[in-house]
């Protein structure tokens, strides 16, 4: 799966790692439902921190499609609200 991050570029993310993002995907969730602010931002930090992690960058200058667009972490908890589909920011969770 390539994953982009808003404003930092794509990496390649093996399909397997993709439970353990969906439980931080679930807490963004309904830490965004809650207003909750300050969890909000460290579950964000965290959840784009796995990625980068667990990915492998791809070069600047590869243009894949991306299966999964995640906001930058300068976002707001407003623009992510925006971004969220019925099940968060990655297929399959809640």
């Amino acid at each position: 799966m390539i994953v982009r991050i808003m404003g930092e570029g794509q990496v390649r993310l093996d399909d397997s790692h993709l439970a353990e993002l969906n439980r931080l995907d679930d807490e963004l969730l309904a830490e965004i439902q809650n207003g909750d602010g300050p969890g909000f931002r460290r579950t964000l930090a965290a959840l784009l921190t796995r990625v980068r992690d667990l990915g492998t960058p791809l070069p600047d200058d590869a243009l894949e499609p991306s299966e999964l667009i995640l906001p930058s972490l300068e976002a707001t908890l407003e623009e992510v609200r925006e971004l969220l589909s019925g099940d968060g920011l990655i297929p399959g969770g809640a």
